[in-house]
């Protein structure tokens, strides 16, 4: 078996020793005679899973006690429409911060729920910019205020948490969740998708502050209530429990890794090396984001010639370095750098786009 770097958006590269305690825990998790994917989520073997599994990423993360942690199924999409049903009441208005696609799907899953309004934008630029904080036009009234920490598409990232005052802070942090140290005490709400940082897709990270659980909301389902998630501790249907367990372990993985901290250090070593190739390749690359509002975990970029996509994509996969290509927002290339991307994948990356550019540049 060959495994190639994968530079996927999401479903994203997972750590291979993960992967590898995945594949012989499948048949039979320890001594309970099944398979973990066929034990009940409220047998007592799950239940160790789950509890080990918050308990680990409240440490990998710094949570304080009072804020909730609920794992949930769906993706982040489904979280951008259960926010403002659980956060505003009737009527009541959200601000929305946009600075690319995943900050106007946001916008667009509130709407049917809220007065949803946009405070500030970097559409009119093309997303390669965050807007100056100073013209955030927020409203004391509002219900919260919500951004992307991370554009997975458009390759942008806050590289500091926004002051909002008293309104709760919600963000999704997708694409960036655990990538760095942050304080979780500066937000009402964090959400993310695990499959491009933290795990599989199919599985969710709610992080709320236990005051904000207790807001009216929307009239709503039990099963989009999040204090009665949280009452049932994430347990109130049946819960995606392998994706679950494997999130779990991608968590050990990285305390075991040095944590947080650890994985700061490499994320930057990475973003730094491919920028560098990048900047310096005389035009043949280009990426088109403001340098201080670059992201780590995704790095778009551009041939000089788009004839020559094709031919990057054929060779590049050809050296082992797959799922290269860009979304279809933006074209091009795209290189997803998260935490399970090792260092020896980005200098895999680099060293090819430096032969590439030999030959046809």
């Amino acid at each position: 078996m060959s495994r190639a770097f994968n530079f996927s958006a999401g479903p994203a590269t997972l750590p291979e020793s993960v992967l590898r305690q995945a594949r012989d825990e499948l048949l039979e998790w320890r001594d309970a005679g099944a398979s973990l994917v066929e034990l009940s989520h409220r047998g007592p073997e799950f239940m160790q899973v789950a509890a080990e599994a918050e308990a680990d990423l409240r440490t990998l993360l710094s949570i304080p006690d009072d804020y909730a942690v609920l794992f949930l199924s769906g993706g982040a999409t489904t979280q951008q429409a259960l926010v403002a049903l659980n956060l505003a009441s009737p009527g009541q208005a959200a601000d929305y911060v946009v600075t690319g696609h995943w900050g106007r799907t946001a916008l667009k899953q509130a709407t049917p729920y809220a007065e949803a309004r946009v405070v500030a934008s970097s559409e009119a630029g093309g997303f390669r910019d965050i807007p100056a904080r100073g013209d955030w036009r927020l409203s004391a009234d509002a219900a919260y205020v919500h951004y992307t920490a991370n554009e997975t598409i458009h390759g942008v990232e806050f590289r500091e948490v926004p002051d909002v005052g008293a309104v709760p802070l919600v963000a999704d942090f997708s694409s960036s969740i655990a990538a760095e140290p942050i304080d979780v005490s500066r937000f009402g709400m964090i959400y993310a998708g695990a499959q491009k940082n933290l795990g599989p897709v199919g599985v969710s990270v709610v992080i709320l502050r236990r005051d904000l659980l207790e807001r009216a909301g929307q009239p709503r389902a039990p099963i989009f209530d999040y204090a009665a998630h949280a009452k049932a501790g994430s347990m109130l249907n049946t819960p995606p429990s392998f994706n679950w367990y494997l999130a779990g372990l991608v968590f050990k993985w990285m305390l075991a890794e040095g944590g947080v901290a650890e994985f700061a250090r490499r994320n930057a070593r990475k973003a730094a090396l491919l920028y560098a190739a990048i900047d310096g390749s005389g035009g043949f690359y280009r990426n088109e984001v403001a340098p201080a509002a670059r992201s780590r975990m995704n790095v778009p970029f551009f041939l000089h010639d788009d004839a020559l996509d094709p031919v990057f994509l054929d060779e590049a996969r050809a050296a082992g370095l797959i799922s290269l290509k860009g979304h279809r927002a933006l074209g091009g290339m795209r290189a997803s750098i998260y935490n399970a991307m090792p260092e020896a994948g980005v200098q895999a990356l680099t060293g090819f786009m430096q032969a590439f550019q030999g030959r046809h540049g």
